[in-house]
C-alpha cells in the first residue's frame, strides 16, 4: 500500500497476537464492522422514527421516564386509564387536546413508545456483543475505549431526550428547540461514529494518487457543513417554522423575508425568530447542494477512482434528492410522510459525507 497505512488498523492500532493468522483477525474484524453498521442501521431508524413522532405530536404523551422498568405498555384497560389521567394534567391536554378520547391517547401514546422502546433495543443490541466480543478478546484497548464512548454517548441520548421532552411539560406544549436540536445532533454524531468505526473495520485503504491530495479537507468541511445544516434543520421542525413561508425559491415574494432580524438582541433572530432560522435553513441547504456539487467535479476532473468515485457520485446524487425532497416538504407544508423522508434523507446524506471523508482521510497525510 503506498499510503503508508496497514489494512484496518486506523481505528485498531494494536498489534494482533502473535499466533493469529492474518485471515483470522482480518475475519474478525469485519464481523465487528457488520455488527456497527447493524448499529448503524438502527440508529437511523431510530431517527425516522423519531421524526414521525415529532411529526404527529406524539412526544409528549409519555409525561414519565422509568428508563429501566418502561420496557412494558399499559396492559390493562386501568393501567390505560391512569396512565390517560396523568397526561391530562400536562399543557398539551389543557391547552390543544382536551377532550380527547381514550381511543385517541392509544394512537399518540403508541407512537412515543416505540419510540422509547426501540432506543433500549439498540442499548441491548449495542451492549450484549460488545461484552462478547470484549471476553473473547477480538476488541483490543483503542477499539474497546471508542466502543465505550459509544455505549456512553447512548445512554446519554436516552437522557437529553427525556430532557427534551421535559421541556414541553412545564409551560407550553412544545419542546424546545434547543434541546431537540441537541437530541437530533446528538444521535447524528453517534451514527458518524458507527459508520467511521465500521469503515476503518471493514475497508482497507486504497492508494492515494498525487492528484487527489487536498480534497480531504474539502471532505471534512462538506461534512462538517452537511451537520450546520441538519443542526439548522433542527430548530426549524422545533419552531415549526417549516408551516411558513411556504413559497419557493423566495420566501413570500422576498428573498429576506418580513420579520427576520427584528429580536434583539440580533443573536436570538438565528434561534428564536421562525422567519429568520427559515431563511437561514435555506441558506445553509442551498450552500450544502453547491458546494456538494462543487467537490463531486472537482473530485471527477482529478480522476477519483475506485470507491472514492462511488462515494463521491453516492454524495452528490443523495444530494439532489434532499434538496427535492426538501423543496417538496417546504411546498407542501410538511406532511407526515414528506417530512420523515426529509429527515432520513438528511441522515443518508450525512452518512454518505462521513464515508466520502473516510475514503479521502489520507489524502494529506
Amino acid at each position: 500500500m503506498t499510503t503508508g497505512y496497514a489494512p484496518a488498523t486506523i481505528l485498531q492500532t494494536e498489534t494482533p497476537p502473535p499466533d493469529l493468522d492474518v485471515a483470522t483477525a482480518r475475519q474478525r474484524r469485519h464481523w465487528i464492522a457488520a455488527w456497527l453498521f447493524v448499529m448503524a442501521a438502527m440508529v437511523f431508524a431510530m431517527v425516522v422514527l423519531g421524526g414521525v413522532t415529532r411529526l404527529t405530536h406524539s412526544g409528549l404523551s409519555m409525561v414519565e421516564w422509568r428508563p429501566v422498568t418502561g420496557w412494558l405498555p399499559p396492559l390493562a384497560e386501568a393501567e390505560w386509564q391512569a396512565v390517560f389521567d396523568k397526561y391530562k394534567q400536562f399543557p398539551e391536554y389543557k391547552e390543544i387536546n382536551a377532550g380527547m378520547t381514550l381511543a385517541e391517547f392509544k394512537g399518540s401514546f403508541w407512537l412515543e413508545f416505540l419510540h422509547r422502546l426501540w432506543g433500549r433495543i439498540i442499548g441491548l443490541a449495542f451492549f450484549v456483543p460488545f461484552v462478547f466480543f470484549l471476553a473473547k478478546g477480538w476488541v483490543g484497548r483503542p477499539l474497546a475505549w471508542r466502543l465505550a464512548l459509544l455505549f456512553v454517548l447512548g445512554g446519554l441520548q436516552g437522557g437529553m431526550g427525556w430532557f427534551m421532552v421535559k421541556s414541553g411539560l412545564v409551560d407550553r406544549p412544545d419542546v424546545s428547540q434547543y434541546r431537540l436540536a441537541a437530541h437530533l445532533c446528538l444521535a447524528i454524531v453517534i451514527y458518524g461514529l458507527l459508520l467511521w468505526t465500521a469503515f476503518g473495520l471493514r475497508l482497507e485503504p486504497e492508494p492515494v494518487a498525487e492528484r487527489l491530495r487536498g480534497l480531504r479537507r474539502g471532505a471534512g468541511f462538506l461534512t462538517a457543513w452537511i451537520f450546520l445544516t441538519i443542526f439548522s434543520g433542527a430548530l426549524v421542525a422545533g419552531l415549526d417554522a417549516g408551516l411558513t413561508f411556504n413559497t419557493f425559491p423566495l420566501m413570500d415574494g422576498d428573498f429576506v423575508p418580513d420579520g427576520a432580524f427584528e429580536m434583539t438582541p440580533l443573536y436570538l433572530n438565528f434561534f428564536e425568530n421562525i422567519a429568520t432560522v427559515q431563511f437561514d435553513h435555506r441558506i445553509l441547504a442551498e450552500l450544502t447542494f453547491v458546494a456538494t456539487l462543487a467537490f463531486w467535479w472537482l473530485a471527477r476532473r482529478r480522476g477519483v477512482d475506485g470507491r472514492r468515485r462511488s462515494a463521491v457520485n453516492a454524495l452528490a446524487a443523495v444530494a439532489v434528492a434532499q434538496v427535492c425532497l426538501g423543496i417538496a416538504t417546504l411546498l407542501t407544508v410538511v406532511p407526515v410522510s414528506l417530512g420523515a423522508l426529509h429527515q432520513a434523507g438528511a441522515v443518508v446524506f450525512f452518512g454518505c459525507a462521513v464515508w466520502v471523508f473516510w475514503e479521502f482521510r489520507a489524502a494529506d497525510a
